[in-house]
């Protein structure tokens, strides 16, 4: 993990949280099932990314070399304050204290020799730096986290645009089904799926991201 990582507010304020694990759900978006040839699952698809493939977004990123391509997934991400167990009751204003956009940064061609062998996607998906991630928007900025746009540039041609309405499980449902599983704690993230439009990134790409028309973030690649 970047040394120097910790979660903050829109405004830069440093947050108090702890940095945690990065809980992902793959195949939430029905477009970006059928754009890479994949099953619809019956369940979420649950990977996880440690808190070392952290860091900020507006820091340079450097890309990992000779590992075939690597490719975008945007996502929105949300920042959760409270612990999040099995039965615990899910009303999302005490649960989650912001949402920004995340980038989980997948390996693709080492994912797919992984898959073609049955074995887990960690090499692909959780190498250092693997999970670039917003500043947070605060919670009662939005009135409907199941309603939420948000968009990729790369190079200024539009690569990403996604809607968390189109998403195959609400975020209500994401946060019990994961905690059916294992606990989320103050800290943690979930990248709640990426819309369809993955592609290779390439040293020296200049990415914009915007989340619900309104916050906009930037990086670039080294």
């Amino acid at each position: 993990m970047d040394t120097l990582y910790q979660h903050q507010a829109l405004n830069n304020d440093k947050l108090s949280l702890p940095v945690g694990k990065i809980v992902c759900i793959g195949r939430n978006y029905l477009d970006h099932i059928r754009e890479l040839g994949n099953e619809v699952p019956e369940q979420a698809l649950l990977f996880i990314k440690p808190a070392t493939s952290l860091v900020a977004l507006d820091k340079p990123l450097p890309l990992p070399v000779n590992l075939g391509e690597c490719h975008n997934e945007l996502e929105l991400a949300l920042l959760i304050k409270s612990p999040i167990t099995k039965g615990t009751p899910i009303v999302l204003a005490e649960l989650i204290w912001g949402v920004g956009l995340g980038l989980d940064l997948t390996l693709r061609d080492l994912q797919a020799s992984l898959k073609s062998q049955g074995h887990p996607w960690e090499r692909a998906k959780a190498f250092d730096k693997a999970c670039p991630i917003s500043s947070f928007v605060p919670f009662a900025e939005f009135d409907d986290l199941n309603n939420i746009d948000f968009t990729l540039t790369v190079n200024k041609q539009v690569r990403q645009q996604g809607c968390t309405a189109n998403m195959m499980r609400s975020i209500e449902s994401l946060l019990t089904e994961i905690t059916s599983c294992f606990t989320l704690l103050p800290g943690d993230i979930v990248l709640t799926g990426t819309p369809a439009g993955v592609g290779v990134l390439n040293s020296g790409d200049k990415l914009a991201l915007t989340l619900a028309n309104r916050y906009k973030f930037g990086c670039k690649f080294i």
